[in-house]
């Protein structure tokens, strides 16, 4: 399985920095078989982590650092293995994170239940967790599905990620799927080993789970931003130089001025 991460020294996750609140964003790709009842196959998931402070400031998140762990079978042999390294990353975002959050986040654990053949603990109990969400207020959930939480900042009706960063002015182009698309991209990863199509995969998924965690944050008071804050300038700033996808004309064009800092106010 290939393990991509900036997290320094073999750390699941990220040290929370004193005076912060450590926020998780998990997100699943999987391949999808509607033939067959719960048939999905999971491939490749990523956690991102950010901190931002506790004290009841208001962030410009256009240049938040962020921590990553991207994962993604080499071949399909290896579903099970990152099924079960997936609950031990829910499992330790349950264990350090103040917040979790995900975008069809309850999908995502259902897809992960359902493709495994031994049970569970930690989704199991995330899925528990995002079930009695309504008995608690907005504020107070731990586990927030920004498909279902993030409805009182929107304008439009589409419930999609792409259409709701949209709405909230964050700017997720996804030149990875020009012209092809995500299950077209995996096929050829398994047929051929392109690499660039792996790679085109895992910067995807890792930009779902930052541009969730931004809409999360957006939801619940923490960030905020004016005009359009460009998801692929932070992409750029943290992933790893080896991924060749992150020098490739095509996402380099997106990039456009370097990011401004984080600001507090």
């Amino acid at each position: 399985m290939i393990v991509m991460t900036n997290i320094l020294g073999c750390r699941p996750a990220p040290r929370r920095p004193a005076g912060s609140t450590l926020w998780a964003s998990i997100d699943v790709e999987w391949t999808k078989n509607y033939r067959i009842k719960n048939g999905n196959v999971p491939f490749c998931l990523s956690v991102v982590y950010v901190a931002v402070p506790d004290a009841g400031a208001v962030i410009d998140p256009s240049g938040l650092p962020f921590a990553y762990t991207s994962l993604y079978v080499e071949n399909a042999d290896e579903t099970p293995a990152l099924i079960t390294a997936a609950d031990e990353a829910v499992r330790v975002a349950v264990r350090v994170a103040d917040r979790i959050t995900g975008h069809q986040l309850s999908s995502d654990l259902s897809v992960l239940t359902n493709a495994s053949t031994a049970p569970l603990t930690a989704v199991t109990a995330a899925r528990e967790a995002w079930q009695e969400r309504k008995g608690y207020t907005l504020a107070d959930r731990r586990i927030l599905d920004t498909r279902y939480d993030a409805g009182h900042i929107l304008t439009g009706h589409s419930r999609r990620l792409v259409d709701v960063c949209t709405d909230l002015g964050l700017d997720v182009t996804q030149p990875e799927l020009l012209r092809t698309s995500m299950t077209a991209l995996h096929r050829a990863y398994l047929a051929t080993g392109s690499t660039e199509a792996r790679e085109r995969i895992s910067v995807l998924n890792i930009r779902h789970s930052l541009s969730t965690a931004l809409v999360a944050l957006r939801a619940t008071g923490q960030a905020s931003w004016s005009g359009t804050l460009n998801v692929n300038r932070l992409l750029a700033a943290e992933l790893d130089d080896s991924i060749g996808w992150l020098a490739h004309p095509t996402f380099t064009a997106l990039l456009g001025e370097p990011c401004l800092s984080a600001t507090v106010s």
